[in-house]
């Protein structure tokens, strides 16, 4: 019994002899008790208004400690801490960089949500993708802000607080370990890298996408506490709700197979809770069953890659130039940079150009070691089971973005890291969670067994736990602060652009975008430099040089502007940009008084899209200046079909004037002044036009 009693003791830092002697207590049946009973702590309180009464107020420490109420309080100042920090984006313009494709030029997005929206985003690979929901976002945005970008940021900052709540309420019940969910979800809130995402109204999807995945996973462990199917079909719909925003969800099975093995604890079952902190155990499963579990899944996930790479190819958005060893080389470097960029998120860019096979060997080795060295210590510290988790979370999540398929030219992209950093935060935040843990027992059993008394072995641990708290604020703090100076550079495109040429080198994207914010400006020098770096670092780039040829074609330069023309042709697989391309230079020839070359070239731009007015009315010039008087009425009727308009229609009168139809000359004319706002003015520029 003795030695039952002192085991007893020890466990709880003091000794037999310390219990008898502390002031001068006795040890009896019920416990210890001192012979000079302690007073009660009076509770502090507050007068209750117009009662003369007392309450104590509503934020003490009782009332913090309850779970539900501190929940909702974590998740309250997580949301309104991220809502603060993104606010100054709701100022920020639209950037011209996809949000024309997405919203600004898209005349499908800007009618709003209606049937016929419904059915286009359901059946269109533009933007070299498949996502509906994505599109009917959008839409249901212009359908309540029109085109100020404000609504649109609005709606971008709310989403990413939604995930944020999201995030921490999913790791709360999956682990119920309150303190270290809420520091993986601040960080998921504050960290710079999710700028990009947040900012950029573009990446509506990846938002859409993580709020669906992060859904799913919730109630994954629903469905998991208890089998049935229909809350497998519930898991099932989020994750295809998922796919039809971004595919880069199309890992969730793999994720739900890691969530099975920590913290559900469903896979390797060793019969302890799901998680430290939660009492509930959950059915386990053998290897084999829970991968057959996945399979409708898996099945989901491959019909999404079987879409997506069609919409790429449709689109022209794989690049087929850069062999495998390229890219194994650079996917390799960037999970390095990734993991660099989490712990030190600096020199941050909306494009960071690919390198090719430009890679030094040195490089490519030290990174695949990094990772070979980190993937060593998971494993051989296994029995941690987030940390397996959280590293093969962050590897997984990224294959569908690292460039083993090449989509783009970029190397990699912040907005990638998205969903894969939630891995390396669990990580994090566990990992630091423990290890302070560790270190505070270590010192109080040292300190239990020099000190004298039982105070000194507890003291270490208050301690501990103010420091690590001071630590973790110390580091949001300056996530907060780097987050906000990066939220800053998306301020206007000029400054977004002029930051991304001096964090990266080499950058043709940078160069092209702040060329043409700078002609937006009305600064046509300052741009042309900049297209000429863009052609200079890649040739290959088709809108530097439309971009030049107009420069050109606008300031009498029409041989120089030919040229350009005819390199953006040959560098260029858009049937659209072709079609402006052709146009132009058909409108340069006329220029030139060169009608054959005119005719040619105007003919191939309405072969490729015969829906320009102005390309038809150039080549019933071209036709009717070479005296093809049936061909020049041909071409100017078919202009004006495609849009009627006062000049059209007075060129079509003189041609049918010179062709002897008076009458139906007559009839075009009367035409013309019922359209014209100025029907001199009108006249004035159908002569220059057949003047030329």
């Amino acid at each position: 019994m003795a030695r039952l009693k002192a085991h007893s003791s020890a466990r709880r830092g003091t000794s037999p002899s310390n219990i008898l002697v502390g002031n001068g207590g006795r040890v009896t049946s019920a416990g210890l008790k001192s012979k000079h009973p302690r007073k009660k702590p009076e509770k502090r309180t507050l007068p209750q208004a117009g009662t003369g009464r007392f309450t104590r107020p509503w934020f003490t420490r009782a009332w913090f400690t309850r779970p539900k109420k501190r929940t909702l309080v974590l998740g309250v100042v997580l949301v309104v801490a991220t809502v603060v920090l993104y606010y100054p984006a709701i100022h920020h313009p639209f950037v011209n960089y996809d949000d024309d494709v997405y919203v600004t030029q898209n005349v499908h997005v800007q009618t709003g949500l209606n049937w016929d929206t419904v059915a286009w985003a359901f059946t269109t690979y533009d933007a070299a993708n498949w996502h509906p929901l994505t599109w009917l976002s959008h839409a249901s945005d212009c359908q309540l802000f029109q085109l100020d970008p404000a609504g649109h940021h609005a709606t971008n900052v709310l989403l990413h607080a939604l995930n944020v709540a999201l995030l921490f309420w999913v790791l709360l019940q999956a682990t119920g370990s309150t303190g270290r969910s809420f520091m993986v979800a601040a960080l998921f809130a504050l960290h710079p890298i999710n700028v990009e995402s947040v900012v950029w109204v573009a990446e509506r999807k990846n938002l859409l996408s993580m709020l669906f995945f992060l859904l799913a996973l919730g109630v994954y462990r629903w469905y998991a506490r208890e089998p049935r199917p229909g809350r497998y079909v519930a898991v099932a719909c989020l994750f295809a709700l998922g796919l039809m925003t971004k595919p880069q969800v199309i890992t969730l099975p793999f994720v739900l197979l890691l969530w099975d093995y920590w913290p559900l604890r469903r896979m390797f079952a060793d019969g302890e809770p799901a998680a430290a902190g939660t009492e509930t155990v959950f059915p386990p499963r053998s290897f084999s069953r829970l991968l057959l579990e996945k399979l409708p899944l898996v099945a989901l996930s491959a019909i999404s890659a079987v879409v997506t790479m069609k919409a790429q190819r449709v689109g022209g958005g794989i690049n087929p130039e850069l062999s495998l060893s390229a890219r194994l080389a650079n996917a390799a470097v960037c999970y390095a940079r990734y993991v660099g960029k989490a712990f030190w998120p600096t020199r941050l860019a909306p494009m960071y150009p690919h390198p090719g096979n430009s890679l030094a060997k040195s490089e490519v080795f030290a990174a695949l070691l990094f990772l070979l060295v980190v993937t060593a210590l998971v494993i051989a510290a296994r029995r941690h089971r987030y940390l397996p988790v959280g590293w093969l979370w962050f590897l997984g999540a990224l294959i569908p973005m690292i460039g083993l398929v090449q989509v783009g030219r970029q190397a990699m992209a912040d907005r990638y890291a998205y969903l894969p950093f939630i891995g390396l935060f669990i990580m994090i935040c566990w990992g630091v969670a423990d290890c302070v843990g560790a270190s505070s027992r270590w010192l109080a059993s040292h300190r239990s067994l020099t000190a004298a008394g039982a105070d000194a072995a507890n003291s270490h641990q208050p301690i501990s736990t103010i420091l690590l708290a001071t630590v973790c604020a110390g580091v949001l703090l300056a996530l907060m602060l780097v987050t906000h100076r990066q939220i800053d550079y998306w301020g206007d495109n000029v400054t977004l652009w002029s930051h991304t040429l001096q964090v990266t080198n080499r950058n043709y994207e940078a160069e092209e975008d702040l060329g043409e914010a700078l002609l937006a400006k009305g600064e046509q020098a300052d741009a042309l430099t900049h297209f000429y770096q863009a052609t200079e670092i890649d040739p290959r780039r088709t809108l530097p040089h439309m971009y030049i040829a107009t420069y050109d074609h606008e300031h009498g330069k029409l041989q120089e502007a030919i040229e350009q023309y005819r390199k953006a042709i040959s560098v260029s697989q858009n049937t659209s940009t072709n079609a402006r391309a052709f146009g132009n230079m058909g409108h340069a020839y006329l220029q030139l008084g060169d009608m054959a070359q005119a005719r040619e070239n105007l003919q191939e731009a309405i072969r490729l899209d015969p829906h320009k007015m102005e390309i038809w009315i150039d080549l019933g010039l071209a036709k009717q200046k070479s005296g093809d008087l049936a061909g020049a009425i041909q071409a100017y009727s078919a202009g004006v079909k495609v849009k009627a308009t006062d000049v059209g229609y007075l060129l079509l009168a003189r041609a049918l004037e010179q062709s002897g139809h008076h009458d139906e000359a007559a009839t075009a004319t009367q035409r013309a002044k019922v359209l014209s706002a100025n029907f001199a003015e009108a006249q004035r520029i159908a002569e220059r036009l057949l003047a030329q």
